[in-house]
């Protein structure tokens, strides 16, 4: 089977675009190198790392969580109206996604703000270096995500997805991996 026949039949299983799959498949690498330190660590500090995680607010965590996960059924909603050709459906779905999406920037921008006001940034040890670098990482990443759904939406709207969806479901892709990469992480960080 020569490549262009399994690129080819890898697009009839996957939702989206091959390409996005590389992608989503190197944040992926780069998020489970920042986990697997961040556990290894947390091993070789385990006092540090309690002391420090005592000091977030799981709250703020567990609302963006929430959040999050509400966004990312939405997309899901959104994926489904493009399909059907329910344009003007699947906007509506990405503009409340979008707003969820806000609600996490703000609770993570308050939690980033408390944080600063008790004296805490990224020097403070290593459990906050490396909080705030997988934190900070995981925003910009959401940010990217925001922009990507404004986009997909911005083409729906202009009825872009009439006859080919793989730009919308590879956006949607990448969505639901910025929330999948939340679930991991909110836990590891705040809870366990």
């Amino acid at each position: 089977m020569n490549n262009q026949v399994l690129v080819s039949e890898l697009n009839k299983k996957l939702p989206g675009d091959i390409a996005m799959w590389f992608f989503i498949l190197a944040e992926l690498t780069v998020f489970a190198l920042f986990f697997i330190g961040f556990a290894v660590t947390e091993q070789l500090n385990q006092e540090m790392f309690a002391l420090g995680k005592a000091k977030l607010h799981a709250g703020a965590g567990l609302v963006n969580t929430i959040a999050l996960i509400t966004s990312s059924l939405f997309v899901a909603f959104a994926v489904t109206a493009v399909k059907s050709k329910k344009f003007k459906q699947s906007v509506q779905w990405l503009i409340i996604a979008q707003c969820f999406a806000v609600v996490y920037l703000v609770v993570k921008g308050w939690e980033y703000q408390s944080l600063f006001a008790q004296g805490i940034d990224i020097e403070t040890n290593t459990f906050f270096t490396l909080y705030f670098l997988i934190t900070l990482f995981h925003f910009m990443h959401v940010l990217l995500g925001m922009v990507i759904l404004a986009y997909i939406m911005v083409r729906t709207n202009k009825g872009d997805y009439q006859q080919d969806v793989a730009g919308f479901e590879s956006g949607a892709c990448y969505w639901h991996m910025v929330d999948m990469l939340w679930i991991i992480l909110f836990p590891l960080i705040y809870v366990i």
